[in-house]
């Protein structure tokens, strides 16, 4: 890390938006990361991802970030120039940031010291730019390339969990090659899986969030048309079985002694969707209830499968788990979030502040975290 003098304020690049159907949802983190960062301790730069992979300087204005009657914001709408780009040094021993516009000299904005990524789903999340981040030396929030890439592909989630012992319900894989070269034989796995545990059926992008892509198919009629919705998302999709039971989250922190758990918070039924989708997500703002209402021997059982979870996939930083207590009893882990939202009304921050951790916070609790580590293998 570089070196800082007691006066030196740490610089955190606040990167969001990106190439996924996350995009928006992105922002929105992004606003509220934005809004909560301590100015007194931190310098800031915010820098957009545009839908097609352009880094641009966008403005800093939080409330431009909010989803606006019902109107998703843009990192194209926050851009500072429609032209100008932004490049971060591939040279591990330079930390600058160089912004340039065609037929212009580019210009140095100087060198940043942590950069705090509030990207979600694939070219993000995925450890595609934990990657780059890593190959430019500068220290980041969340998860490194391994956990990030485990964390975004719920099928290799699952391998891992299952590994450790962790306990995960039943799913079926099909792989693009399997879709494109036979795919009576691949609808057919699924119609089988659908034998042997019942319908409703999820079918999943393998490889998405924010609940982007998912269909509840409670018959054949409806697989086709759920599989072309998963498929628009990522070419490999993944079928869960419908676990009978209460949805429950848990947030789990990278203290200085190591990983704790919050306490968890329950997803009550959503009666106007069928399940926990993005419309109830972030356009309906339904809420959670936290604490979750459980026994003290499932909070405790919840909050150390969580942080199990976390280790088993060698994260860091920060991890929303999510489960279902079954109704006999037992808990099932559904996946893990390396970078969960931090909208207004995401669960994760909701978790912590009820654990006593304040939003501002745990903000500077991420950034002292990855200021801590280094890049490179740990």
């Amino acid at each position: 890390m570089s070196s800082q003098t007691p006066s030196h304020k740490p610089r955190v690049a606040v990167v969001f938006g990106g190439r996924s159907s996350e995009h928006a949802i992105s922002v929105v983190t992004a606003g509220a990361v934005l809004r909560a960062i301590d100015r007194e301790k931190y310098d800031v730069l915010p820098i957009g991802i545009t839908t097609d992979g352009r880094w641009v300087l966008t403005a800093d204005d939080p409330d431009r970030m909010a989803i606006a009657d019902r109107k998703l914001p843009s990192v194209a709408e926050l851009a500072e120039s429609a032209d100008g780009g932004v490049v971060l040094s591939a040279d591990p021993n330079s930390r600058e940031v160089v912004y340039s516009e065609p037929g212009s000299v580019p210009k140095a904005l100087g060198e940043v010291d942590v950069v705090f990524p509030v990207l979600h789903g694939p070219y993000g999340e995925d450890g595609t730019l934990q990657g780059l981040l890593e190959l430019s030396g500068v220290p980041y929030v969340g998860s490194g390339v391994l956990a990030s890439a485990v964390g975004q592909d719920k099928d290799y989630m699952k391998r891992v969990f299952a590994s450790f012992g962790l306990p995960v319900g039943p799913y079926e894989v099909i792989r693009p090659r399997e879709w494109e070269n036979e795919p009576a034989a691949a609808r057919k796995k699924i119609v089988d899986f659908a034998a042997e545990h019942g319908w409703p059926l999820f079918v999943k992008p393998a490889r998405a969030g924010s609940s982007m892509g998912i269909s509840k198919v409670d018959d054949l009629s409806g697989l086709d048309e759920a599989i072309a919705e998963a498929r628009a998302h990522d070419p490999k999709i993944i079928v869960e079985s419908l676990l009978r039971g209460r949805e429950i989250e848990c947030g789990v922190l990278e203290f200085e002694d190591g990983p704790r758990a919050s306490v968890p918070a329950e997803i009550p039924p959503v009666t106007a969707h069928d399940f926990y989708d993005f419309e109830a997500k972030y356009i309906d703002s339904a809420s959670g209830i936290v604490p979750a209402p459980l026994t003290d021997g499932q909070t405790a059982e919840v909050r150390e499968l969580a942080v199990a979870a976390f280790e088993a996939a060698s994260c860091e930083g920060l991890v929303r788990a999510d489960f279902f207590l079954q109704d006999n009893g037992e808990f099932v882990i559904n996946e893990i979030n390396t970078l969960p939202g931090f909208t207004p009304i995401s669960m994760y921050p909701r978790m912590w502040q009820e654990s006593g951790v304040s939003y501002p916070e745990l903000i500077d609790r991420l950034l002292q975290a990855a200021l801590r580590r280094s890049t490179g293998l740990r």
